[in-house]
């Protein structure tokens, strides 16, 4: 059954009561099926935060059968959520110990933004390091790891203690060499200037790269998902969290520098606005926010992508996931190419730009056999 627009705006409405702890209205939002808006908070992975909306919702009264399923998923990753948080800052300390230094980034380090961290769905464990510490980490973590995936890049996953911890020697978005070297210079900031800050996670410091810094590395993994496939809500909202959390202390000449360098201006823009506009961003702490209607229209037509995808493409077909392995690289990189069309309407420019290293890596993993 297609989603009605009704579930669709009233599922947007919950996740902005969610996002900023607001009051939120309904009503106008005619036989709103909450069975469905269940299925794309799941679908974009934010069931905490449409769960936290409903304690919001002033004017109708949701019928309880369905809050209790919302209650208890979101009871579940409550629970994922400590228990990570646990593993966390047993690894990060014994990484230490063996004179290891790590920086945690995206999932866990962007929740503790959120006004209830442990509703936010967690994800893999990612860890940056410097060139010298992944290898260490490598070598280190191999024993501890039930298996290890093959290796892509600066780029390992591993399962630890039923945990999937991924390890990272850059973060790389594989879009261009401007972007790349953007990250790049941002990491040196990192590991080279010391330029982090820290979480409390329990009796544990866990670093996290200084804010400056943390909104390159959000917006740049975002983007490389919308680009390369599948962007759900749930980052854009982290992204959203950030910038909200830290709105007092972004450097806005810094950013502006290091968008232009990496050539994200248009992107952080249409993104600003749609964070804005769709997702209730407070303006004045969206950074380079321009409320011009060319940007209005193009974060309409982010707003049609993501809900068509879901997060990381969960919406669609994978059908060909079980074909050998060159048909299932040949259906990926006609996604890509239709991708391309369809953000072309956004980002025509870009788009285009783009698209000759998203092949290029798809033919090295092709042959790579990755």
């Amino acid at each position: 059954m297609p989603l009605s627009d009704n579930n669709t705006q009233a599922f947007l409405a919950l996740v902005r009561a969610g996002l900023w702890e607001r009051e939120v209205r309904l009503l106008s939002f005619n036989d709103i099926d909450f069975s469905q808006v269940q299925e794309l908070a799941e679908e974009h992975s934010v069931v905490g935060l449409v769960t936290a909306g409903l304690e919001h919702v002033v004017d109708v009264k949701p019928p309880t059968e369905e809050v209790l399923q919302f209650v208890g998923q979101t009871l579940l990753v409550e629970q994922q959520n400590i228990a990570m948080n646990d593993f966390i800052g047993v690894i990060v300390d014994k990484m230490r110990n063996a004179g290891i230094y790590t920086v945690l980034v995206k999932g866990q380090e962007i929740a503790q933004c959120y006004e209830r961290p442990p509703w936010r769905a967690s994800g893999d464990v990612d860890f940056l390091l410097s060139q010298d510490d992944y290898e260490k980490a490598k070598a280190f973590l191999f024993p501890l790891a039930e298996c290890v995936e093959p290796e892509s890049g600066k780029h390992l996953g591993m399962t630890i203690d039923s945990w999937a911890v991924e390890l990272h020697g850059n973060l790389h978005g594989g879009l261009s060499t401007k972007m790349d070297r953007v990250i790049d210079e941002v990491q040196d900031d990192v590991f080279y200037r010391g330029n982090v800050r820290s979480w409390m996670n329990g009796k544990n410091t866990v670093y996290l790269p200084s804010v400056d810094n943390d909104v390159i590395f959000i917006f740049t993994h975002f983007l490389k998902h919308f680009y390369k496939g599948g962007l759900g809500l749930r980052q854009i909202c982290d992204w959203c969290r950030l910038l909200w959390v830290y709105r007092d202390s972004i450097d806005t000449r810094l950013l502006e520098k290091r968008l232009r360098d990496a050539g994200l201006v248009s992107e952080w823009k249409a993104f600003g606005a749609f964070a804005v506009d769709h997702l209730g961003m407070p303006i004045e702490a969206m950074p380079l926010y321009d409320a011009s209607e060319c940007w209005k229209r193009k974060a309409q037509r982010i707003r049609q992508f993501i809900l068509m995808c879901g997060n990381f493409g969960h919406n669609r077909d994978n059908s060909f996931s079980k074909r050998p392995y060159l048909i299932r690289k040949a259906y990926s990189m006609g996604r890509r190419v239709g991708d391309a069309a369809n953000h072309a309407r956004i980002f025509p420019l870009d788009s285009m730009r783009f698209l000759p290293r998203i092949f290029i890596n798809g033919v090295r993993s092709a042959i790579r056999g990755e």
